[in-house]
């Protein structure tokens, strides 16, 4: 017999259910996600950490799970919220069910749920936090429930970079997925390009991979890492500030990091995170979203040709357009919202993009920006010996 769950609101709103993965208590943010497919990705990637995940998609679960599609080694969502998991999977990737992956990973899930009501109640009234209850006596505890939900910190103010973030140095060389007849395999690059140090605040592995895939040699550091040391042990001709959790305005370290390569002039990446503290690094500010951007649907207007991008996204948080520094200018426009997608300094090789480039399973229309990051290393490089057009391993 299925255990009761139940999803309490810090407005005191209360949604029944089924529990799927792991029996107990889990509080934190409660945000939709809009994608179709990829709800593996969704559960690994490490910026969901501290919040409780709604799907609209109602049908979850049905491709199973698989080791190759994790972006993180742990997944960091404290928890997940569906209307009908899938007990059956129909893939010939799978290694085992959704609620298998759920209760081996400590991950409190609930079912059942009208997520198209729930989903309406965020978009009206915005983000707020939430408490999950799974097990015997979940719908007795309502007041409980909602008491937790009352009591989790909000997101505002708090830096969780260091909780998702690689606690030492490592070589990245796995490139993308190659799917066979067989099997799906990873091939490894041979090339010898550009080194770029990556600042893990909570990196996707499909950055890293597309990376690799655009012939860099990858060096991934902690979030807290010295600019000096990093200099001094890698000499990288680029750095990538990548995705990760919590608001940026509390990431002061990061913050000053980012300054002190900008004021070095080193070709600089930043995605979604990296790319809000890149404007604060510049000057900008950054705001609390009412409920932010989750999903694989989300148009962007590319500034300088009108094109439009289909992109993924998830944050929380954005960069303010309002009184940009003037060093710093927008490339890229939500079609949702208006809200800044993109930026690009003009003193130095910088640019950021808030969504998610490195897309997996997609949409693939920003991956393109991996080759921008390319070209601005190879300017550098051309830059500072004309000689050099290709990987210069240069000393900073």
């Amino acid at each position: 017999m299925t255990d009761p769950a139940l999803l309490a609101l810090a407005d005191g709103t209360v949604f029944e259910g089924v529990a799927v993965g792991r029996l107990g208590m889990s509080s934190g943010e409660v945000i939709f996600n809009t994608a179709l497919t990829g709800y593996q990705e969704i559960l690994t990637d490490p910026s969901y950490l501290g919040q409780l995940v709604v799907l609209t998609m109602p049908h979850v679960g049905n491709v199973g799970m698989n080791a190759a599609d994790c972006e993180s080694a742990v997944p960091a969502a404290a928890g997940f919220i569906m209307r009908t998991a899938s007990s059956e999977t129909s893939s010939w990737r799978s290694e085992g069910t959704l609620s298998g992956f759920l209760e081996t990973r400590g991950i409190v899930a609930i079912a059942e749920v009208d997520t198209r009501k729930l989903t309406r109640h965020l978009r009206d009234r915005g983000a707020q936090n939430g408490c999950i209850i799974a097990g015997p006596g979940a719908r007795a505890a309502r007041a409980r429930a909602i008491q937790e939900a009352q009591q989790a910190p909000l997101m505002a103010g708090r830096d969780l970079s260091q909780a998702v973030s690689t606690e030492r140095e490592s070589r990245w060389e796995e490139g993308s997925w190659i799917p066979s007849e067989e099997v799906s395999t990873s091939h490894r690059s041979q090339a010898c390009g550009f080194h770029v140090v990556v600042y893990d605040f909570g990196v996707k592995r499909n950055i890293l991979r597309l990376l690799v895939d655009a012939g860099c040699r990858v060096t991934v550091v902690p979030a807290v890492s010295p600019v000096d040391g990093v200099i001094k042990r890698h000499h990288p001709d680029g750095v990538l500030f990548s995705n990760g959790p919590g608001d940026p305005e509390a990431m002061t370290d990061a913050i000053d990091c980012a300054r002190t390569w900008l004021g070095l002039g080193v070709p600089f990446f930043g995605i979604c995170l990296g790319h809000q503290i890149l404007g604060l690094a510049s000057g900008a500010r950054t705001r609390k979203m009412k409920f932010g951007h989750h999903g694989a649907n989300h148009p962007v207007s590319e500034l300088a040709t009108g094109r439009v991008w289909i992109t993924s996204q998830n944050h929380g948080f954005a960069v303010d357009e309002t009184d940009l520094p003037a060093t710093l200018i927008p490339t890229h426009r939500s079609l949702f919202d208006g809200s800044l997608q993109g930026v690009r300094r003009t003193d130095v090789p910088a640019l950021g993009f808030q969504g998610h480039p490195e897309a997996s399973p997609g949409p693939h229309d920003a991956r393109g920006l991996f080759d921008h990051f390319v070209s601005l290393m190879q300017a550098h490089a051309r830059r500072r010996d004309p000689r050099r057009g290709g990987g210069s391993h240069a000393q900073t």
